[in-house]
Protein backbone atom coordinates (compact mmCIF):
# COMPACT_ATOMS: atom_id res chain seq x y z
CA UNK A 1 0.00 0.00 0.00
CA UNK A 2 1.35 3.47 -0.74
CA UNK A 3 2.62 5.19 2.00
CA UNK A 4 1.10 8.71 1.07
CA UNK A 5 -2.29 9.16 0.67
CA UNK A 6 -1.75 11.74 -2.13
CA UNK A 7 -0.54 11.41 -5.43
CA UNK A 8 0.87 14.84 -7.01
CA UNK A 9 3.69 13.49 -8.93
CA UNK A 10 5.26 9.74 -9.90
CA UNK A 11 7.30 10.27 -6.88
CA UNK A 12 4.99 10.77 -4.48
CA UNK A 13 5.41 6.46 -4.35
CA UNK A 14 8.55 4.93 -4.08
CA UNK A 15 9.54 2.81 -6.72
CA UNK A 16 8.77 -0.52 -4.95
CA UNK A 17 4.97 0.96 -5.39
CA UNK A 18 5.08 2.04 -8.68
CA UNK A 19 5.92 -1.26 -9.85
CA UNK A 20 3.48 -2.85 -7.72
CA UNK A 21 0.76 0.07 -9.15
CA UNK A 22 1.79 -1.12 -12.55
CA UNK A 23 1.66 -5.01 -11.58
CA UNK A 24 -1.84 -4.55 -10.43
CA UNK A 25 -3.05 -2.57 -13.31
CA UNK A 26 -1.82 -4.80 -15.51
CA UNK A 27 -3.18 -7.76 -13.51
CA UNK A 28 -6.73 -5.62 -13.68
CA UNK A 29 -6.71 -4.85 -17.43
CA UNK A 30 -5.99 -8.87 -17.90
CA UNK A 31 -8.88 -9.78 -16.37
CA UNK A 32 -6.82 -11.28 -13.41
CA UNK A 33 -7.81 -9.52 -10.92
CA UNK A 34 -11.40 -8.13 -9.77
CA UNK A 35 -11.35 -5.16 -6.95
CA UNK A 36 -13.87 -3.31 -6.29
CA UNK A 37 -14.33 0.47 -4.52
CA UNK A 38 -18.20 -0.41 -3.96
CA UNK A 39 -20.00 2.89 -2.52
CA UNK A 40 -17.23 5.11 -2.79
CA UNK A 41 -17.44 8.38 -4.31
CA UNK A 42 -14.37 9.88 -6.65
CA UNK A 43 -15.06 13.85 -6.92
CA UNK A 44 -13.30 15.41 -10.21
CA UNK A 45 -12.30 18.66 -10.08
CA UNK A 46 -11.58 19.81 -13.59
CA UNK A 47 -10.34 23.78 -13.75
CA UNK A 48 -8.96 22.34 -17.43
CA UNK A 49 -10.98 20.32 -19.99
CA UNK A 50 -9.82 16.63 -20.89
CA UNK A 51 -11.45 14.24 -23.36
CA UNK A 52 -9.02 11.34 -21.50
CA UNK A 53 -8.54 12.22 -17.89
CA UNK A 54 -12.65 12.90 -17.59
CA UNK A 55 -13.58 9.29 -19.27
CA UNK A 56 -11.04 6.99 -17.77
CA UNK A 57 -11.74 8.26 -14.21
CA UNK A 58 -15.08 8.35 -14.62
CA UNK A 59 -15.41 4.93 -16.43
CA UNK A 60 -12.36 2.99 -14.23
CA UNK A 61 -14.78 4.28 -10.88
CA UNK A 62 -17.60 2.97 -12.36
CA UNK A 63 -16.01 -0.21 -13.46
CA UNK A 64 -14.64 -0.57 -9.92
CA UNK A 65 -17.95 -0.50 -8.67
CA UNK A 66 -17.89 3.17 -7.52
CA UNK A 67 -19.27 6.81 -8.35
CA UNK A 68 -17.62 9.32 -9.99
CA UNK A 69 -18.70 13.26 -10.11
CA UNK A 70 -17.57 15.51 -12.56
CA UNK A 71 -17.10 19.02 -10.91
CA UNK A 72 -16.23 21.97 -13.79
CA UNK A 73 -15.51 25.19 -14.03
CA UNK A 74 -19.18 26.48 -13.57
CA UNK A 75 -19.87 23.76 -10.94
CA UNK A 76 -17.74 24.69 -8.25
CA UNK A 77 -15.79 28.19 -7.99
CA UNK A 78 -11.96 27.17 -7.45
CA UNK A 79 -10.54 29.48 -5.29
CA UNK A 80 -12.63 32.42 -6.66
CA UNK A 81 -15.95 32.12 -4.02
CA UNK A 82 -14.35 29.85 -1.76
CA UNK A 83 -11.40 29.39 -0.66
CA UNK A 84 -9.07 26.46 -1.66
CA UNK A 85 -9.12 25.26 1.74
CA UNK A 86 -12.51 25.30 2.45
CA UNK A 87 -13.15 23.46 -0.44
CA UNK A 88 -11.09 20.87 0.10
CA UNK A 89 -12.53 20.28 3.61
CA UNK A 90 -16.00 20.13 2.40
CA UNK A 91 -15.25 17.50 -0.01
CA UNK A 92 -13.39 15.44 2.04
CA UNK A 93 -17.02 14.89 3.97
CA UNK A 94 -18.59 13.29 0.72
CA UNK A 95 -16.47 11.86 -1.25
CA UNK A 96 -13.61 9.29 -1.05
CA UNK A 97 -10.93 10.29 -3.68
CA UNK A 98 -10.35 13.48 -5.19
CA UNK A 99 -8.80 13.77 -8.61
CA UNK A 100 -7.73 17.61 -9.53
CA UNK A 101 -7.01 18.60 -12.86
CA UNK A 102 -5.72 22.62 -12.82
CA UNK A 103 -3.67 25.06 -13.66
CA UNK A 104 -1.41 26.05 -10.99
CA UNK A 105 0.78 23.41 -9.11
CA UNK A 106 0.57 24.87 -6.08
CA UNK A 107 -3.11 25.00 -6.34
CA UNK A 108 -3.26 20.96 -6.22
CA UNK A 109 -0.46 21.10 -3.10
CA UNK A 110 -3.20 23.53 -1.36
CA UNK A 111 -6.14 21.38 -1.78
CA UNK A 112 -4.19 18.18 -0.63
CA UNK A 113 -2.86 19.88 2.26
CA UNK A 114 -6.75 20.66 3.55
CA UNK A 115 -7.75 16.96 2.61
CA UNK A 116 -8.65 14.28 4.79
CA UNK A 117 -9.17 12.32 1.48
CA UNK A 118 -6.45 11.23 -1.25
CA UNK A 119 -6.06 13.65 -4.02
CA UNK A 120 -4.86 12.93 -7.09
CA UNK A 121 -3.10 15.16 -9.73
CA UNK A 122 -5.13 15.09 -13.05
CA UNK A 123 -2.34 17.13 -14.66
CA UNK A 124 -1.05 21.02 -13.34
CA UNK A 125 1.42 23.07 -15.75
CA UNK A 126 4.07 21.17 -14.15
CA UNK A 127 3.04 17.33 -13.75
CA UNK A 128 1.11 14.78 -15.18
CA UNK A 129 1.58 11.90 -12.95
CA UNK A 130 -0.95 9.53 -13.95
CA UNK A 131 -0.20 9.80 -17.79
CA UNK A 132 3.77 8.84 -16.56
CA UNK A 133 1.71 6.04 -14.99
CA UNK A 134 -0.08 5.14 -18.60
CA UNK A 135 2.76 5.65 -20.18
CA UNK A 136 5.23 2.85 -18.31
CA UNK A 137 2.55 0.62 -18.31
CA UNK A 138 2.50 0.83 -22.27
CA UNK A 139 6.57 0.20 -22.38
CA UNK A 140 6.58 -2.55 -20.42
CA UNK A 141 3.78 -4.28 -22.22
CA UNK A 142 5.73 -3.54 -25.29
CA UNK A 143 8.39 -4.61 -24.83
CA UNK A 144 8.39 -7.03 -21.59
CA UNK A 145 9.48 -4.70 -19.05
CA UNK A 146 12.05 -2.04 -19.14
CA UNK A 147 15.46 -4.07 -19.19
CA UNK A 148 17.60 -2.81 -22.14
CA UNK A 149 14.56 -0.76 -23.63
CA UNK A 150 16.25 2.80 -24.62
CA UNK A 151 13.53 5.88 -24.87
CA UNK A 152 13.86 9.13 -26.32
CA UNK A 153 11.41 12.57 -25.39
CA UNK A 154 11.65 14.90 -28.28
CA UNK A 155 10.37 18.25 -27.87
CA UNK A 156 8.51 20.32 -25.11
CA UNK A 157 10.17 19.43 -21.83
CA UNK A 158 6.56 20.29 -20.08
CA UNK A 159 4.76 18.69 -17.85
CA UNK A 160 4.45 15.51 -18.99
CA UNK A 161 7.94 15.61 -20.29
CA UNK A 162 8.91 16.10 -16.53
CA UNK A 163 6.63 13.23 -15.19
CA UNK A 164 8.25 10.96 -17.66
CA UNK A 165 11.85 11.56 -16.70
CA UNK A 166 11.06 11.21 -13.19
CA UNK A 167 8.94 7.54 -14.03
CA UNK A 168 11.64 6.85 -15.90
CA UNK A 169 14.68 7.18 -13.46
CA UNK A 170 12.42 5.40 -10.98
CA UNK A 171 11.81 2.60 -13.27
CA UNK A 172 15.07 1.95 -14.44
CA UNK A 173 14.71 3.09 -18.06
CA UNK A 174 17.70 4.38 -19.96
CA UNK A 175 15.79 7.58 -21.54
CA UNK A 176 17.59 10.44 -23.64
CA UNK A 177 15.98 13.93 -24.24
CA UNK A 178 16.38 16.71 -26.90
CA UNK A 179 14.41 19.89 -26.30
CA UNK A 180 15.37 23.46 -27.74
CA UNK A 181 17.47 24.62 -25.12
CA UNK A 182 15.02 27.18 -23.54
CA UNK A 183 12.03 24.54 -23.59
CA UNK A 184 14.40 21.92 -21.74
CA UNK A 185 13.83 19.74 -18.93
CA UNK A 186 13.54 21.29 -15.04
CA UNK A 187 16.91 21.47 -13.40
CA UNK A 188 15.67 20.32 -10.46
CA UNK A 189 13.54 17.51 -11.74
CA UNK A 190 16.68 16.58 -13.89
CA UNK A 191 18.28 16.65 -10.42
CA UNK A 192 15.73 14.36 -8.50
CA UNK A 193 15.72 12.12 -11.52
CA UNK A 194 20.38 11.83 -11.10
CA UNK A 195 19.09 10.70 -6.88
CA UNK A 196 17.41 7.51 -8.41
CA UNK A 197 20.22 6.63 -10.25
CA UNK A 198 18.26 7.61 -14.15
CA UNK A 199 19.23 11.30 -14.85
CA UNK A 200 18.52 11.53 -18.67
CA UNK A 201 21.30 11.81 -21.45
CA UNK A 202 20.81 15.44 -22.97
CA UNK A 203 20.78 15.06 -26.54
CA UNK A 204 22.19 18.12 -28.86
CA UNK A 205 19.71 17.19 -31.44
CA UNK A 206 16.61 14.90 -32.60
CA UNK A 207 18.28 12.96 -34.56
CA UNK A 208 20.77 11.85 -32.11
CA UNK A 209 18.36 11.00 -29.25
CA UNK A 210 16.33 8.60 -31.76
CA UNK A 211 19.31 6.96 -32.83
CA UNK A 212 19.16 4.12 -30.95
CA UNK A 213 15.73 4.53 -29.46
CA UNK A 214 13.23 1.50 -29.08
CA UNK A 215 10.07 4.30 -28.73
CA UNK A 216 10.56 7.73 -29.10
CA UNK A 217 7.62 9.85 -27.41
CA UNK A 218 6.88 13.60 -27.89
CA UNK A 219 3.70 15.97 -27.02
CA UNK A 220 2.51 18.99 -28.16
CA UNK A 221 4.05 21.80 -28.63
CA UNK A 222 1.81 24.86 -27.65
CA UNK A 223 0.13 23.62 -24.51
CA UNK A 224 -3.48 24.75 -23.07
CA UNK A 225 -3.26 28.14 -21.73
CA UNK A 226 0.00 28.49 -24.38
CA UNK A 227 -1.61 29.57 -27.38
CA UNK A 228 0.00 33.53 -27.49
CA UNK A 229 3.33 31.86 -27.56
CA UNK A 230 2.47 30.04 -30.80
CA UNK A 231 4.73 31.90 -33.25
CA UNK A 232 7.18 32.09 -30.81
CA UNK A 233 7.18 28.48 -29.71
CA UNK A 234 6.70 27.14 -33.75
CA UNK A 235 10.24 28.69 -34.91
CA UNK A 236 11.78 27.38 -31.47
CA UNK A 237 10.45 23.39 -32.40
CA UNK A 238 11.92 23.98 -36.15
CA UNK A 239 12.97 20.37 -36.83
CA UNK A 240 11.57 18.95 -33.55
CA UNK A 241 8.78 17.27 -35.68
CA UNK A 242 8.28 13.35 -35.00
CA UNK A 243 8.06 12.04 -38.73
CA UNK A 244 9.48 9.56 -40.93
CA UNK A 245 12.45 11.20 -41.80
CA UNK A 246 13.88 11.17 -38.38
CA UNK A 247 12.83 8.02 -37.58
CA UNK A 248 13.61 6.18 -40.88
CA UNK A 249 17.16 4.73 -39.16
CA UNK A 250 15.32 3.69 -36.38
CA UNK A 251 12.51 0.59 -35.98
CA UNK A 252 11.08 2.96 -33.00
CA UNK A 253 7.73 3.20 -31.46
CA UNK A 254 5.70 5.94 -31.69
CA UNK A 255 4.05 7.15 -27.96
CA UNK A 256 1.77 10.76 -27.83
CA UNK A 257 -0.37 11.70 -24.79
CA UNK A 258 -2.93 13.26 -27.03
CA UNK A 259 -4.35 15.64 -28.30
CA UNK A 260 -1.84 15.48 -31.26
CA UNK A 261 -1.71 18.68 -32.95
CA UNK A 262 -0.69 16.75 -36.50
CA UNK A 263 1.84 18.52 -38.60
CA UNK A 264 3.53 20.04 -35.68
CA UNK A 265 4.99 17.65 -33.40
CA UNK A 266 4.02 14.76 -35.22
CA UNK A 267 3.64 14.09 -38.90
CA UNK A 268 -0.24 12.23 -39.65
CA UNK A 269 2.02 9.48 -41.59
CA UNK A 270 3.57 8.63 -37.94
CA UNK A 271 0.56 9.28 -35.73
CA UNK A 272 -1.46 6.69 -38.43
CA UNK A 273 1.56 4.20 -38.70
CA UNK A 274 2.42 0.28 -37.57
CA UNK A 275 4.81 2.29 -35.04
CA UNK A 276 2.13 4.10 -32.86
CA UNK A 277 1.80 2.90 -29.77
CA UNK A 278 -0.59 6.18 -29.05
CA UNK A 279 -3.79 4.48 -28.56
CA UNK A 280 -2.79 1.54 -26.62
CA UNK A 281 -1.18 4.42 -24.23
CA UNK A 282 -4.23 6.42 -24.26
CA UNK A 283 -6.05 2.91 -23.15
CA UNK A 284 -4.04 2.33 -20.50
CA UNK A 285 -4.79 5.85 -19.14
CA UNK A 286 -7.94 3.69 -17.84
CA UNK A 287 -6.28 0.76 -16.33
CA UNK A 288 -3.17 2.72 -14.85
CA UNK A 289 -5.76 4.63 -13.07
CA UNK A 290 -7.85 1.80 -12.10
CA UNK A 291 -4.72 0.30 -10.18
CA UNK A 292 -3.85 3.50 -8.36
CA UNK A 293 -6.98 3.85 -7.22
CA UNK A 294 -7.59 0.34 -5.78
CA UNK A 295 -3.95 1.28 -4.18
CA UNK A 296 -5.07 3.84 -2.63
CA UNK A 297 -8.36 3.42 -1.10
CA UNK A 298 -7.99 -0.15 -0.18
CA UNK A 299 -6.01 0.43 2.86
Amino acid sequence: MPETTHFLDIDDLTTTELHHVLDRAAAIKAGEEDPRLEDQTLGMLFEKPSTRTRISFETGMTQLGGHAIFLGPEDIQLGHGEPLSDTSRVLSRYVDVVMARLFDHEDLVEIADYADVPVVNGLTDDAHPCQTLADLLTIREAFGGFEDVQAAWVGDGNNVGQSFVLGCAMAGLDLTVATPEEYGIDEEVLAHAAEYGGEPTIAETPAQAVADADVVYTDVWISMGQEDERNEKIAAFEGYQVNEGLLAETDAEVMHCLPAHRGEEISHDVLESDRALVWDQAENRLHAQKGLLVELLNK
